[in-house]
């Protein structure tokens, strides 16, 4: 009977912490995806930059410090671990891109879709990018993204290098690569649905 009772005290208290994850605020949601973004930059010792800064050093981050910089206006946090041997994109161009990517959930620290595991890595997503007075809109328009989301739409936070990386071929100088602390408002739709942020790490390659 003890036992018995102790299983459904057990259950009870399980459903309970589910309700009450169910019934968390949108404000609540936010606030945990923060400190899960705060507790990132503290185990890894991040140096957070601010624009200022990182204009200031050409548009580059210091990796031997561990720089990202911070884009105040939409959240995301970017690394650039190689500027590529190309030129940045002009105001009004546009180009075919050729990413290679891995996106982590922050939350749970696992890996939700990437083109660079064996099953995939044969393969880039590929992505159609106009600059339109120096900001960037694009649309996937093949690869494992898009499959996996179902959607064309490439999320506003993995534009935000666009604007700064060198867009070559491949070379042996390594073509431009980044990574990025991506908020749920500028991920993708489930992201901003649930509410968590993702890592990425990716590199652009000019195509065609």
């Amino acid at each position: 009977m003890k036992k018995t009772s102790f299983l459904l005290l057990a259950l009870t208290g399980l459903l309970l912490l589910v309700s009450c994850r169910d019934s968390e605020t949108y404000a609540e949601k936010k606030k945990r995806e923060r400190a899960v973004i705060n507790q990132y930059i503290a185990d890894k010792k991040v140096n957070v930059i601010s624009e200022e800064q990182f204009l200031s050093q050409d548009t580059t981050t210091d990796l031997s410090k561990n720089q990202f910089v911070l884009f105040n206006s939409s959240g995301v946090y970017m690394q650039i671990v190689r500027r590529g041997t190309g030129k940045v994109l002009g105001p009004n161009e546009t180009a075919t891109v050729l990413l290679k990517y891995t996106e982590v959930n922050m939350m749970t620290d696992s890996v939700i879709s990437s083109n660079n595991i064996m099953r995939y890595s044969a393969l880039v997503d590929v992505m159609k990018v106009k600059m339109i007075s120096g900001s960037p809109f694009a649309q996937f328009e093949s690869g494992v993204f898009m499959s996996t989301y179902r959607t064309p739409k490439v999320p506003n936070g993995l534009l935000a290098p666009l604007t700064y990386i060198r867009l070559g071929k491949l070379s042996a100088e390594g073509v431009a690569k980044v990574r990025l602390i991506v908020p749920s408002a500028q991920g993708t739709a489930v992201a901003s649905g649930a509410v968590y942020p993702c890592l990425y790490e990716l590199t652009y390659q000019r195509g065609r």
